[in-house]
């Protein structure tokens, strides 16, 4: 996809980057270019991104119908509403722009997520949070915007959860060190890591790339969103549901 000049220009965005790898069409949407925007330099000289209309760029058509595509093919459970990704079409159809409303105007709310308990093959319980499949859409939406602002910023020796990176690409990367010579490998796990994320912490971090207060507070609901367990919600003031995207 050709990103044009002047767009790109105006916003100081870096080709390659966002909205690039994003995959949003930039000519003639309007929607997605009103708005502040402010760049600078990071301490690793990277090309920071600071915009205050993000988050119609998670909005934008083409955006919300690779989240939409993407939500499908994962399938999955449904949410605390009970609603399956087969009917997640005809909700969308009949209650979008109400939806789309409320997510510019700061007011959306987004559902608690569902408690599901997987057995490691280890022993011992993983616990996910499933969201709704609209919260679950709306969720990857925001992911596919903050890739392209965030993940060129990554080390190349990063491989998780990353866009055309998988764990064969970390297996033949070891493979390379080995022939240059290194024998030691350092494995490591942080025990309970997602359920014990600081909340602060992590939207400090966001925000330092992130300007768009709208997008920070709807990331920070979905944190917040909270547990269904046996049909009370439970508030969540740290750790990420394994489940979502948020």
């Amino acid at each position: 996809m050709k990103v044009s000049k002047s767009i790109t220009e105006k916003q100081k965005i870096p080709l390659g980057s966002y909205p690039e790898e994003v995959g949003l069409e930039t000519r003639g949407n309007q929607e997605a270019q009103t708005g502040g925007t402010a760049a600078e330099k990071g301490s690793d000289g990277v090309q920071l991104i600071y915009t205050s209309n993000l988050l119609e760029w998670v909005l934008e058509r083409g955006n919300l119908k690779r989240a939409y595509e993407q939500v499908v093919r994962n399938k999955g459970s449904h949410g605390t509403d009970g609603m399956t990704v087969t009917q997640l079409k005809a909700h969308l159809q009949e209650n979008w722009e109400q939806i789309k409303s409320q997510l510019l105007a700061d007011t959306y709310k987004p559902t608690a997520v569902r408690r599901v308990e997987i057995p490691k093959p280890d022993g011992g319980i993983r616990l996910l949070g499933i969201p709704t499949v609209l919260d679950r859409m709306i969720q990857q939406a925001i992911a596919q915007t903050l890739n392209g602002v965030f993940d060129h910023t990554f080390s190349q020796s990063s491989y998780g959860f990353r866009k055309g990176r998988n764990a064969h690409d970390a297996i033949e990367a070891a493979r390379e060190h080995i022939s240059e010579g290194y024998r030691t490998v350092v494995d490591m796990d942080l025990e309970k890591f997602f359920d014990r994320v600081n909340h602060d912490k992590l939207m400090s971090l966001i925000s330092r790339r992130v300007g768009d207060k709208r997008l920070l507070k709807l990331i920070r609901r979905y944190l917040e969103s909270g547990i269904m367990i046996n049909g009370i919600a439970i508030a969540s003031d740290e750790g990420v549901p394994q489940g979502g995207l948020c």
